[in-house]
């Protein structure tokens, strides 16, 4: 059994997912959705393990070998990935149960759940394969059933986000596969190792560097890179609260691994660093997002559409360890990768909350929100102070790690934006703080009760994360540190 783990964290999901298709009940969707969310941080923490121990897992689907065959990899840098997915959905799942049943229309519940699994999967198969083409068709699956989920949201808009994301999808895997069709074309083969390997007896093409820049588009418009990022406002504020928390925590997360998997380990961080100005690209893109998205999250009324936003800016700390391109700026962006996913999730959680309550997320609603639900608005100040980057919580190692490599490089002046960009985070998360607890209540709030803890008890878990990891950095940054050493060295 242990040497099918790599085949087990697609098949499970995969398998439950079809099971959910044809169940009756949301109930019952619900229960085997919760079966197969918790299995897999059982199945990816086990195959993390012995990567850590024993060096990177080769699994060959079907028993054909690569790279004729299909391979599943496991290394530090995609064991972590997979660990983090698994945990944000065993995390989100009992969460979901509620607020899946107030949000959505009981006949479409069963279906939520099989987009739902149907997404872990595919997920999980863009973190585990090491096969060019096969992660399309995994980000695919993921893409395809995100859309349907976000479809699912009350707001008739949430149809219209559903669509602009379709639309802006569609362009990102076109990039994506016209970039994996030329790499094809110059190596033969379409395994991340073997092609890493023919690539590095090569000399750079013109081919070559317009493979790179096509999966780059492709790939940082999956990952909502500023300014490719137009889809993700809509969709995060109009989803389903439970899809809005996973896919927040998760789906940008992937797109960003898969980037790095190809520009350091495929192409190289020689041929792409030396060859294109990849790192100015990332860095003047990151502070922009860094900048420009705080600041229009400070003029927003729905605090789900502000917090989306703050995506925006967040994205751009973890591109600016790509753009870094030295080990502890690669180390930062890697372990923000983890901890914006835990404080994010459990941001969209305290709002899922607030509108199982009382409905609405609208800042001039939430006056008073404070007094009649202080755990669940005690939840959102904490991993507020994360998102900030306040010593003692995961925020602020990922910052201080990209500090340090920016340091590393002499450039004081992104330190200083560094800082200067939290500031702003400041204000847009005290824009809530201020009118949840410092306003008489309005009528919305008025008979406000605290969260079920079936809805509480998830986010306090993601909130407790936020504030453990902030202290201990031995499990987040010490495997961000390994995965940052495979990355930077490549397979080569």
């Amino acid at each position: 059994m242990i040497s099918q783990l790599p085949a087990l964290q697609i098949v499970i999901p995969l398998l439950a997912a079809v099971l959910c298709a044809v169940l009756p009940r949301g109930n019952w969707a619900w229960a085997v959705a919760l079966g197969a969310s918790w299995a897999m941080p059982v199945v990816a923490g086990l195959m993390l393990q012995e990567v850590l121990a024993n060096g990177p897992i080769s699994y060959a689907m079907g028993g054909w070998e690569p790279p004729w065959g299909i391979e599943y990899r496991v290394d530090a840098a995609s064991g972590f990935l997979l660990m983090l997915i698994s945990i944000v959905g065993a995390v989100v799942m009992p969460y979901a149960q509620a607020s899946v049943a107030a949000e959505i229309e009981e006949h479409n519940v069963p279906w939520f759940y099989t987009m739902y699994l149907l997404c872990l999967a595919g997920l999980l198969g863009i973190a585990i394969t090491g096969d060019a083409f096969n992660a399309f068709v995994f980000l695919e699956v993921s893409s395809l059933s995100t859309y349907a989920m976000i479809a699912m949201g009350k707001d008739r808009r949430a149809l219209v986000a559903a669509y602009q994301y379709l639309i802006m999808g569609t362009i990102g895997a076109t990039f994506y596969v016209a970039g994996v069709g030329l790499l094809y074309s110059i190596t033969g083969s379409l395994n991340f190792v073997d092609v890493a390997a023919r690539l590095a007896e090569m000399e750079t093409s013109r081919a070559t560097l317009a493979a790179i820049a096509f999966i780059t588009v492709g790939m940082s418009l999956k990952l909502a890179l500023f300014p490719l990022h137009v889809w993700l406002p809509n969709a995060y504020a109009y989803a389903p609260s439970a899809a809005t928390a996973f896919l927040a925590a998760t789906a940008t997360k992937v797109a960003v691994y898969l980037m790095l998997r190809f520009l350091f380990s495929v192409f190289g961080i020689g041929t792409t660093f030396d060859a294109l100005p990849i790192s100015e690209i990332f860095i003047t893109l990151s502070l922009a997002a860094m900048f420009g998205a705080s600041i229009v999250a400070i003029f927003q009324q729905n605090v789900k559409r502000m917090l989306a936003y703050s995506s925006v800016a967040q994205i751009g700390y973890i591109t600016l360890g790509i753009g870094l391109a030295n080990k502890m700026g690669m180390t930062g962006g890697i372990v923000h990768l983890f901890n914006h996913a835990l404080m994010k999730a459990a941001l969209f959680l305290v709002l899922g909350g607030v509108v199982y309550r009382i409905g609405t997320v609208k800042l001039p609603d939430l006056a008073g929100l404070g007094r009649r639900m202080p755990v669940t608005m005690g939840a959102f100040v904490i991993a507020g102070l994360s998102i900030i980057g306040t010593p003692g919580t995961a925020g602020f190692i990922s910052k201080w790690y990209l500090a340090v490599g920016a340091f590393e490089k002499g450039w004081w002046w992104l330190v200083f934006l560094l800082v200067t960009s939290s500031l702003l985070s400041v204000v847009y998360i005290g824009r809530v703080v201020e009118i949840a607890y410092f306003r008489e209540p309005s009528k919305e709030v008025a008979s406000a009760t605290e969260t079920p803890l079936s809805m509480l008890v998830p986010t306090l878990v993601l909130v407790a994360a936020t504030v453990y990891f902030g202290i201990d950095t031995t499990l987040t940054a010490g495997i961000a540190s390994q995965a940052a050493d495979v990355l930077l060295a490549g397979y080569r």
